[in-house]
């Protein structure tokens, strides 16, 4: 029998993470995953994404690195700032950009891999937020990638099979494995259904019209 690769997912317990774990799964990795509290308004994603792995038998670290919140301040996700409505537009959402937060859990990650033997680090950047967030767009995956490679002894890949792709055809990849979404949260409040107006749930809510589909989260509007 083939030993299975091993390989870590920073699974945060939104759609598109939902979807990358979900398919390394299926291909027959190893799945580790990791989640991180960076001091954001809630961690009601974090508490879906545990639940996600007990169902899947993934083994699962809630990393807290909370007391960096006040190096990444002044962020809409992490800081006393309103948070913006409507469509992802750039000039709304930059509120939303929290300072370098994927090198920051990509590092981490890499680090966790090292020490699991682990010779991959997935994580679910995609097309749709390239224009919003600079550690999403691939200019920065390739360098963060390259660094990957010669930081350790052992080398590790930055897996992105998103790279490329719009939230919509995230979500189709997602259906023809036959995902169910009701397990993942997306909406930047934290209360007990999605607020439906945030731009998270604007861009989910458009994905799902997009594949003629119903979102099977309970929205306030």
């Amino acid at each position: 029998m083939t030993e299975k690769t091993r390989a870590v997912v920073v699974f945060s317990g939104g759609m598109d993470s939902f979807t990358v774990l979900n398919k390394a799964l299926i291909e027959g990795r190893d799945v580790y995953a990791i989640s991180f509290n960076y001091g954001q308004r809630h961690s009601k994603e974090l508490d879906v994404a545990a639940r996600v792995c007990q169902k899947l038998n993934v083994p699962h670290k809630v990393v807290d690195i909370s007391a960096i919140n006040s190096l990444m301040a002044g962020s809409s996700l992490t800081s006393d700032v309103e948070i913006p409505e409507g469509h992802y537009e750039a000039d709304s959402m930059k509120s939303t950009v929290v300072p370098n937060r994927n090198m920051v859990l990509l590092s981490m990650a890499i680090a966790y891999a090292v020490s699991l033997e682990a010779p991959e680090v997935h994580y679910g950047a995609h097309s749709g937020d390239h224009h919003i967030y600079p550690d999403c767009r691939p200019e920065f995956v390739h360098a963060m990638n390259a660094v990957s490679n010669i930081a350790n002894y052992q080398p590790v890949e930055i897996v992105t099979p998103f790279l490329n792709n719009s939230k919509g055809e995230i979500l189709a990849a997602g259906l023809a494995m036959g995902l169910d979404y009701a397990d993942t949260w997306t909406c930047y409040n934290g209360r007990e259904h999605a607020c439906g107006k945030c731009g998270a749930c604007t861009e989910r809510l458009e994905a799902f019209a997009n594949q003629n589909q119903t979102d099977p989260l309970q929205y306030e509007q």
